[in-house]
């Protein structure tokens, strides 16, 4: 019996993948469709490495089967437009060995979407289910704040104001 034809949205780009409804999308975007930057870490969900954003809400890829996903937005950090936290990110010297570097720059890209001014407590509670080996989470939250510090932020696309 072979699968049924699914149907993604992934970057704004449609796909018709023929695969099994419960592989993970994880496994779609990286093996199917070629679009490495989103990582595997874990399998479980703890660290973060994979994060998309389903929706625009942060979204582990390695527990979402691709059947939760129809007929909704994905974004993987290839289709990211976060350029101020990108460049905040490269000012802060952010990335070290940069595993878990399109996790976490998901997780902020849609903590900035949320609340385009963060404080220190949501900063850590978005970045709470993300790890980095390296330990460079000062740098991840003073590059955070520096992102949100201007006259607007790009997250999936879409500009939002910031009153300054």
């Amino acid at each position: 019996m072979s699968n049924p034809q699914l149907g993604l949205k992934i970057n704004g780009k449609d796909y018709t993948l023929d695969a099994d409804p419960n592989m993970p999308v994880l496994w779609a975007i990286r093996d199917i469709l070629g679009l490495t930057g989103t990582k595997y870490g874990c399998g479980a969900g703890l660290c973060g490495a994979c994060t998309i954003h389903v929706d625009g809400e942060p979204t582990r890829a390695c527990l979402t089967s691709l059947k939760q996903v129809q007929g909704k937005q994905v974004t993987t950090i290839e289709g990211l437009a976060a350029d101020k936290l990108q460049t905040a990110w490269r000012k802060h010297n952010v990335p070290q060995c940069g595993y878990c570097q399109a996790g976490q720059l998901m997780s902020a890209a849609a903590l900035l979407a949320q609340y385009p001014e963060p404080n220190d407590a949501q900063i850590e509670e978005a970045m709470v289910g993300n790890l980095c080996r390296c330990g460079t989470y000062t740098r991840i939250k003073a590059a955070i704040k520096e992102a949100a510090a201007g006259p607007s932020a790009l997250v999936d696309g879409q500009t939002r104001e910031v009153e300054a």
